[in-house]
């Protein structure tokens, strides 16, 4: 089986590209995977860290070839606000409730999820369906592996409030 030993943001017209990926934007969050060609075969993807994916990246092989990997298009709503003050106060709606979600200049795009639809169409939104590729924010709690150091910091300033 084809082995993907690094990756590389966007393809260069030299690299030789020896198969595509299609992924949805909760399988290109990987550092171990196997994951099926378009067409066929299938590639180990086999990085030293887990890393994220995008649109038009490319995983290198061992032999240097390289596999292209696109975006799903996923089903998603589409949110349009009033105005920009309307869309800030629609996003902090939504990063309350920890809902992937991207986050653009004009509009944000969720996963549907018609108890959210609601919620939204409540709030003054305007929400209609699209397909389109999903790339979200990723908050920090998505961290790299190491979230258990932070939390020192913060233990010794609480002893002080107990006597």
């Amino acid at each position: 089986m084809k082995r993907a030993v690094s990756h590389a943001h966007g393809l260069t017209s030299s690299q030789e590209i020896a198969g595509r990926v299609v992924l949805a934007h909760d399988e290109r969050h990987l550092r171990r995977k196997r994951l099926s060609l378009q067409g066929g075969g299938d590639v180990l993807v086999d990085f030293p860290s887990a890393i994220v994916l995008a649109d038009g990246d490319a995983l290198v092989l061992e032999d240097g070839s390289s596999i292209a990997v696109s975006a799903a298009q996923e089903p998603l709503y589409e949110i349009t606000a009033r105005d920009p003050n309307h869309l800030a106060k629609l996003c902090w709606h939504l990063g309350n409730r920890h809902l992937p979600a991207q986050i653009e200049e004009h509009r944000i795009l969720i996963g549907r999820d018609h108890v959210i639809r609601d919620m939204l169409i409540g709030l003054g939104a305007r929400v209609s369906d699209v397909e389109a590729p999903f790339s979200p924010e990723r908050g920090a709690y998505h961290g790299h592996g190491d979230d258990h150091g932070h939390d020192h910091a913060h233990s010794k300033h609480h002893h002080h409030h107990h006597d």
